[in-house]
């Protein structure tokens, strides 16, 4: 018994309504996909040809490496009160900073000054252009103090030793103004350039219009030898080298940063990396200068003004000398000058330490930048006061280096703000602390002089004036010294301030390119053929409306799928009785064999068929049902009820002068009617001439009668009838059937057509109806032959069960469709 046939005592199909679950056939998709292995083959072998085409000739980049060893700072001293004070400066990330540092445009753009990277050169190649770096054979000198087209390709040709033709090889210029140079504006029009009226130049001579002043210089050309150059702004090549630089520590927990880069010229890369990496470091050891310069200007300031008073104080002391005769104090007066002195040096250096407190409320108050004294450098020895100090002066430092990249409303910007705001609090309360603590030993030291200013008075009137002078001088001279020996400590220590970060590795270009990637674009290559037509493959099936696999109609129709039935190739109408051995011919044997289980009628059977529009081979299926009854001895007639649209008679070749429609529209005996096909036991019954009325006459009682009296004379009855999805009057003629068939069409007929299948069964209350595939040549996946008499493995010629007909010549079918 074959799948999806009701067993013999099941006389209602209405137990086969079920909907049918909705199942994926591994098996079905492939070998769906495999029918289509020329067109998969040839898009793998196109993938790979371009892969290989695309490793061939695409620019080689190269991974260009360096490394950094970034050093902790070490914490200053008594920073251990400061951050248990809770003054919030623990936890600053250094690795974050340098790498902010390393990628800041800033030192983009002073790296690429330094390296004068602002003319770029290609030479032609093959299919692509590579560009030149170092050695160049002529040079291009720019002023980019003059407005220039940027962007834009510049084609240079050698005529001569002494001369060369420019013009444009790529207009995609913008306008740099040196003015605004982070904006760049279109050329009103380029045609009208000077460079473009006159493109024959010397070499050394300046070219120069309104958006163009540079000369070019040869260098070891030669005639014939063409150039291509652009000029870029150095804002752009800023921007384009930081975005390209990769800055990243080698792990977490190390203090070593890696520099990369890529690009398409390794020494280019190399230069670059090396020289920015001299700036980063320059820049370091700049900061740290700038304390000690700024050391050594307050000490400069300080000097200017003692160095006059110490050189008065000093003639003075001579002229008094040689005048009075007297160039030693006595015993009294020296023990009474040096205790003096002593007193009036530590007043000095307390005068200083406050003149310094002031300096720095000051520079609190008025929340001014700059850089500050540390002060140690003027002998502070307040650890606190030295932590908070060199706090903010590395978060003012770090404030400039976060500006330079970001907003001020950036996180990171806002966050270190708040750190300096804080910093500057405690300095401020600690500085007015010692401000006043200052003065009050500055008070005591002053009263201490003033109680040995009077043991002075004892002392005769010379030695006395003696000594008031000396005492000047000595007041003079100990600032003076005092001045003198920090400013050479400043000095010392400018001489030896080095970067705390060293380089561990200059840049190094890898010796194989990191891209293309020739394995991988192979295989992406191989992966899109392959992708490309399966997606297509799958997106035309998505799309397609049109009836194509057997199994998806099986589940869509709630009757079963009676069998399927082969393209006939040899376009003859009449497969049946003209080639009994073909592979048509036996499916509609098969069809035949299952109407022992779908009738219990053995003698007398009706059989309809009809389908839902024209064209989907309903009138084939019925001629040829009807020859192959009629093969096995059986008295078969074919009836044509298809009123409006009759074909029957030209497939047979008979005219079409009387048929149903004359019986039914006269007195006319249906006897009269019939036709012999020429084939024994097989008679035909035309539709007839086309009537006006087609539905009312098929709907009479006499019709009804008319059957009834061929089905007593005729052992096997076949309806040929219109599609039911068109006219009304199919549904009345399922009554007078055993058995109905519905046809469907393989790649014609339209999957909605399905629902009118089923409307006919739940809505219309039809029984006993089948479905059928005809012109079945699509094959969608191994084994959906389903013993239907197509794809079962009988339509093989190797089996020698059956003899395909060879089909028509194209000329022939044309003719035969005309």
């Amino acid at each position: 018994m074959y799948p999806n046939t009701p067993s013999p005592g099941n006389s209602n199909q209405n137990s086969y309504m079920v909907q049918k679950e909705d199942e994926i056939d591994l098996k079905v998709l492939l070998f769906n996909y495999l029918q289509y292995w020329p067109l998969i083959l040839a898009f793998m072998v196109v993938g790979v040809v371009g892969a290989f085409l695309f490793n061939r000739y695409s620019t080689p980049i190269y991974k260009v490496e360096s490394s950094v060893l970034v050093e902790d700072e070490e914490p200053a001293l008594g920073m251990d009160l400061f951050e248990s004070a809770g003054f919030g400066l623990q936890g600053k990330s250094n690795i974050e900073d340098e790498i902010g540092i390393l990628k800041s445009y800033s030192l983009a753009e002073e790296t690429i000054s330094q390296l004068n990277l602002q003319v770029e050169y290609f030479e032609d190649g093959i299919i692509t252009s590579s560009q030149l770096y170092g050695n160049l054979p002529i040079i291009v000198s720019v002023d980019w103090n003059h407005s220039q087209w940027v962007g834009g390709l510049f084609e240079i040709e050698i005529i001569n030793d002494n001369s060369f033709e420019i013009s444009i090889e790529d207009n995609d210029f913008r306008v740099f103004n040196p003015d605004d140079p982070f904006y760049k504006k279109y050329p009103e029009e380029l045609d009208f350039d000077p460079v473009l009226n006159k493109s024959v130049y010397s070499f050394g001579e300046q070219i120069e219009s309104d958006y163009l002043s540079f000369k070019v210089n040869n260098i070891k050309a030669e005639p014939g030898d063409k150039f291509e150059v652009r000029l870029v702004d150095v804002p752009t090549l800023a921007l384009s080298f930081r975005e390209e630089l990769s800055v990243s520590p080698i792990n977490k927990q190390a203090s070593i940063l890696l520099l990369s880069i890529e690009t398409p010229v390794r020494k280019l890369g190399e230069e670059y990396i090396n020289k920015l990496m001299e700036m980063y470091l320059k820049l370091e050891l700049d900061e740290k200068n700038r304390a000690s310069e700024s050391t050594i200007r307050f000490i400069d300031q300080q000097l200017a003004g003692i160095s006059d008073s110490l050189a008065f104080s000093e003639n003075k002391l001579q002229e008094y000398r040689s005048d009075n005769n007297i160039f030693n104090l006595s015993e009294e007066g020296s023990v009474i000058f040096e205790r003096l002195t002593e007193l009036e040096k530590e007043e000095s250096e307390t005068e200083i330490s406050l003149k310094y407190y002031e300096t720095l409320n000051e520079y609190l108050e008025s929340n001014q930048g700059g850089d500050l004294v540390a002060p140690s450098i003027i002998g502070i020895t307040d650890p606190l006061l030295n932590s908070l100090v060199n706090a903010l002066a590395e978060l003012q430092a770090e404030q400039i280096k976060l500006r330079s990249n970001f907003t001020e409303q950036a996180p990171a910007v806002r966050e270190n703000a708040s750190r300096i705001a804080s910093t500057k609090k405690q300095l401020q309360e600690n500085t007015n602390l010692a401000l006043n603590n200052t003065k009050n030993v500055l008070a005591d030291i002053r009263n201490r002089i003033r109680m040995i200013e009077s043991d002075i008075n004892s002392l005769p009137k010379t030695e006395r004036d003696l000594l008031g002078i000396q005492r000047q001088f000595s007041i003079n001279e100990n600032i003076y010294v005092y001045l003198l020996q920090k400013k050479a400590e400043a000095e010392i220590t400018k001489a030896s301030n080095m970067p705390k970060n060293t380089i561990l590795d200059f840049a190094k270009a890898g010796q194989e390119p990191v891209a293309p990637k020739r394995s991988l674009n192979l295989l992406i290559g191989l992966i899109l053929g392959l992708i490309v037509p399966i997606g297509f493959i799958t997106v035309k099936d998505f799309l397609n409306t049109k009836i194509e696999d057997p199994k998806d109609l099986e589940n869509q129709i709630k009757v079963p799928l009676i069998g399927m039935v082969g393209r006939n190739t040899s376009y003859d109408a009449l497969p049946v009785l003209n080639n009994p051995r073909s592979t048509v011919t036996e499916s509609f044997r098969s069809l035949r064999a299952d109407m022992t289980y779908l009738s219990q009628q053995k003698d007398n059977l009706t059989i309809l068929f009809t389908s839902s529009i024209s064209g989907e081979g309903k009138t084939f299926v019925s001629i040829n049902m009807a020859s192959v009854y009629a093969l096995m001895g059986k008295k078969t007639i074919l009836i044509g009820l298809d009123l409006r649209k009759p074909k029957i008679a030209e497939d047979f070749g008979l005219p079409n002068d009387k048929g149903m429609s004359t019986c039914l529209s006269s007195d006319t005996p249906w006897q009269s009617v019939v036709k012999s096909s020429g084939h024994q036991d097989f008679d035909v019954i035309l539709s007839g001439p086309i009537p006006p009325n087609p539905a009312e006459l098929l709907l009479q009682d006499k019709f009804t009668q008319i059957i009834n009296e061929i089905k007593q004379s005729y052992d096997v009855v076949v309806f040929d009838c219109p599609p039911v999805g068109l006219v009304s009057e199919t549904k009345e003629l399922f009554a007078l059937a055993d058995i109905s068939f519905y046809v469907f069409r393989q790649g014609y007929s339209m999957k909605g057509n399905t629902q009118i299948l089923n409307n006919l069964v739940e809505k219309g209350g039809v029984t006993k109806i089948y479905g059928i595939l005809n012109d079945m040549h699509i094959d969608k996946g191994y084994g959906y032959g389903y013993g239907y008499g197509y794809g079962y493995g009988y339509g093989g010629n190797s089996y020698g069960y059956h003899e395909e007909a060879t089909p028509l010549p194209w000329w022939k079918r044309a003719l035969r469709r005309k």
